[in-house]
């Protein structure tokens, strides 16, 4: 099974395209427009398989599967205390696994922006997300960890490996956390701004059967993208 997740930058009904010469069974693309809506006849017939949420019907968090899988999504709460996190897309892949799509955000929070919004969500799933696929934009690295923090990237990766979740990337490649030497974004579309904030994490039993897994070349993607897509395949 072929996995890719990608920050499209927006317009993917100008880009699904480019995307789909990669020949995936799953994508999990975020800033999309939501297909329903979309007046694009050939993306709306590409995206014949998909699950999509949003505020904004032009850039909302999806999950787009081959017609011959079944994806079915997943109730689970992303109310932590009185607020609402984001965005965060569960889902279950031909009845048999749990996938966790994410593109998180600042939600105005001053404190719980980004990588706090996941370690939130991870407080209230945290007993559903065993043996799962947890796959997007962080938009967070452990080089912007802070000491008086005790949600910070580092203590999401390690909570995730209290419940055998591991990033493949960094269990692949040998890298650790904050170390990386590829990149998946260049800031404003900048090469000398690299940075790694996209990931895929699974836990044990895809982690034993992962074949491979790249981030795409700046060269190929950048005029689509400030985000290089991270393709990774799996025995399944």
């Amino acid at each position: 099974m072929k996995i890719v997740t990608w920050n499209c930058n927006g317009a993917f009904r100008k880009k699904f395209e480019n995307i789909s010469d990669l020949n995936a069974d799953l994508y999990i693309i975020q800033e999309c427009e939501n297909p329903s809506e979309s007046k694009d006849v050939k993306y709306q017939k590409w995206a014949e398989n998909y699950i999509w949420i949003g505020e904004n019907k032009n850039k909302g968090l999806a999950v787009f599967a081959k017609p011959e899988i079944k994806l079915e999504k997943l109730d689970w709460t992303n109310q932590f205390n009185d607020h609402s996190v984001k965005h965060f897309l569960p889902c279950k892949i031909n009845g048999d696994f749990n996938l966790l799509a994410v593109w998180t955000h600042k939600n105005n929070s001053p404190n719980f922006g980004y990588i706090g919004q996941l370690w939130k969500y991870l407080q209230i799933n945290k007993n559903k997300l065993k043996e799962s696929l947890i796959i997007g934009d962080f938009n967070s690295n452990t080089i912007w960890d802070e000491w008086d923090r005790w949600w910070n990237h580092s203590d999401v990766v390690n909570e995730l490996k209290e419940l055998g979740i591991d990033s493949f990337y960094h269990r692949f490649k040998k890298e650790i956390q904050g170390k990386e030497k590829k990149p998946t974004l260049y800031f404003q579309r900048n090469i000398t701004k690299p940075y790694h904030i996209d990931y895929i994490f699974g836990a044990q039993k895809f982690c034993d059967r992962l074949k491979s897994i790249e981030i795409g070349q700046y060269d190929q993607w950048i005029k689509l993208s400030d985000h290089m897509p991270m393709v990774c395949e799996i025995e399944y």
